[in-house]
């Protein structure tokens, strides 16, 4: 299979690298390589390469910033999607794109479920929804994943800043009424593959496109999180100024930051288990892994 990737130098995209290459030739890119904001480079990319399957895992996610760069977050979440989906479409290759729980408000009170309905709080979430609709409209083989709270070993993310901050400080903060399941890109990307996988053996006719939930099983909050890395390194042996018990709870009013976040972020992972046969592990399988490759 031809698989052209977008993104490649981000979270996501660097762990698809590894976990697609048994699957077929892969041509990735980052931004340097193709502006994603320009039309004319992503219909170039694919036209150029002839993909069987098309992977866009380049997004813009400074989620803070895109409340005062709203034009460029619109054009790389919103527009950009669109785009490849259609030239994707139009080769009759299979689609897929990821999505974030920042579409939802968190206002409800169980599990969100894939035909909940949305209501983003922040710019970046709305920019996501955008994208996900534009796929949605043009590429009838698409697939998109919804994930949340992704970390890797490989980009900047929470844990990162976790840990560069537990050897700095002896005190720190950490909001405690959002919930959700932190979800590392290598999940991410392992599924993907195995979804894939299904796709190349069992071909077009019948297979089940469509949004589906991607997340790691628990949940957890940013604090509980932000404790359990600093727990699990110092178990490892990497030595903390922090101390677990130093890492104090906040709400989010009392944490104010220029994008709101929606304070239930739990993405119900049925559908997707039960139509594809997947397990999925525990967010703390995920982070003890990464944190094997950081420390």
């Amino acid at each position: 299979m031809r698989i052209v990737l977008t993104g490649s130098n981000g979270q996501v995209g660097f762990e698809l690298q590894r976990a697609l290459s048994p699957v077929g030739e892969i041509t990735a890119v980052d931004r340097k390589a193709c502006d994603l904001t320009s039309s004319k480079e992503l219909r170039a990319l694919i036209r150029e390469n002839r993909p069987d399957v098309v992977i866009n895992a380049a997004a813009y996610t400074a989620v803070d910033k895109a409340e005062s760069e709203q034009s460029e977050a619109f054009a790389v979440n919103g527009i950009a999607p669109g785009v490849l989906a259609e030239e994707a479409a139009q080769r009759k290759a299979l689609f897929i794109h990821y999505c974030t729980d920042y579409v939802y408000d968190g206002a409800n009170v169980s599990w969100y479920k894939e035909d909940d309905g949305t209501n983003p709080l922040n710019v970046y979430g709305a920019s996501k929804l955008e994208g996900t609709r534009a796929v949605q409209r043009v590429a009838p083989r698409h697939l998109i994943f919804r994930t949340c709270w992704v970390f890797s070993g490989h980009g900047a993310n929470f844990v990162k800043t976790v840990l560069r901050l537990a050897a700095e400080r002896e005190h720190l903060s950490v909001v405690a009424d959002q919930f959700g399941a932190p979800t590392s890109a290598a999940l991410i990307a392992d599924v993907t593959a195995q979804v894939v996988g299904q796709y190349q053996r069992s071909g077009e006719a019948g297979f089940p496109y469509g949004l589906y939930h991607l997340a790691a099983a628990g949940v957890t909050t940013w604090c509980d999180f932000a404790q359990t890395i600093v727990e699990t390194a110092q178990r490892t042996g990497k030595v903390l100024k922090l101390k677990p018990a130093a890492i104090h709870p906040v709400s989010s009013a009392e944490y104010p930051l220029p994008a709101t976040r929606p304070a239930n972020s739990r993405l119900s992972t049925l559908k997707l288990r039960q139509t594809f046969g997947l397990h999925l592990p525990p967010w703390q399988h995920g982070l003890d892994h990464v944190l094997r490759q950081i420390l």
